[in-house]
């Protein structure tokens, strides 16, 4: 009697007749009258697909999407089921339904592509974690060397499985942070490119090769672009040519240049003529 009620327990009212469909949808030949056919069967037996999705809800995945993909793990099964090789539709259909739904976990999940083993590693112990504070009837969070225990890992494993746990959806930079009622989000907390860092290494590559050149043309920089001086006015104040200023000018920038250029390549040899 409690074998038969126990059966009763396990019969569900989302598993119908369908043998004969079956059967005429296996003898039919390809064509707009089989694909009617297996889409009934799909439509008939979609509830039983949806409770099998149903069992993955808690692990972070859309519903619907869930719903979704064990639809086309249903359809799958229903075209590639044989009924000429014995044995029921529900027995084939639910691995093949429950098996997509575990690649979509496995491939599609998680928002980084992760090693097969750290899944697995994330799922045992994610399990491992749920049946421990089950049974300790506690919320407090069990160690992980109760956890490597319990699950048969070693303490490592253990720790890389936690960390995958925390590792299945990333982080928005638009996510406010918690406590922040502002609005303050992940975002806010990076940094930035400095635009004055280019022109402060640009500044320290040219002094050691301004020291180097002379006197004269040093001073014709200085006054050029540091006190932003014309040439005819650095030619008046030195008594030469603007002409003469202008050449000693672009010479004494192409050999700073020069330097700096060859200076920032490994191997080379600096230029101090």
């Amino acid at each position: 009697m409690s074998a038969m009620c126990a059966g009763a327990r396990r019969r569900h009212d989302d598993t119908p007749d369908t043998a004969a469909d079956f059967e005429r949808l296996a003898a039919m030949p390809k064509g707009p009258e089989r694909e009617a056919l297996a889409e009934k069967l799909v439509e008939a037996w979609l509830p039983m697909a949806h409770r099998l999705a149903r069992r993955y809800r808690n692990r972070g995945e859309n519903l619907e999407d869930l719903e979704q993909v064990a639809a086309l793990g249903l359809v799958k099964a229903v075209d590639r089921y044989d009924p000429q090789r014995g044995g029921a539709f529900q027995p084939y259909a639910i691995p093949t339904i429950v098996g997509e739904l575990k690649r979509y976990f496995r491939d599609c999940a998680w928002d980084l592509h992760v090693p097969r083993r750290v899944q697995e590693l994330r799922n045992r112990v994610r399990a491992t974690i749920q049946d421990l504070a089950a049974a300790g009837g506690t919320d407090r969070s069990p160690t992980v060397a109760q956890v490597a225990e319990a699950a048969d890992m070693s303490e490592e494993d253990v720790l890389t499985g936690m960390e995958a746990i925390d590792s299945f959806r990333s982080l928005s930079l638009d996510a406010e942070l918690a406590g922040a009622d502002d609005g303050y989000s992940l975002a806010d907390t990076l940094g930035r490119s400095e635009t004055r860092y280019d022109t402060v290494i640009a500044r320290e590559s040219v002094k050691p090769c301004l020291n180097r050149l002379p006197e004269r043309e040093q001073h014709i920089l200085y006054l050029r672009f540091f006190r932003d001086m014309t040439q005819a006015g650095i030619a008046e104040e030195l008594g030469i040519s603007q002409m003469h200023v202008s050449r000693l000018i672009s010479r004494s920038c192409a050999r700073i240049r020069n330097q700096v250029e060859a200076e920032s390549q490994p191997g080379r040899i600096p230029v101090h003529a």
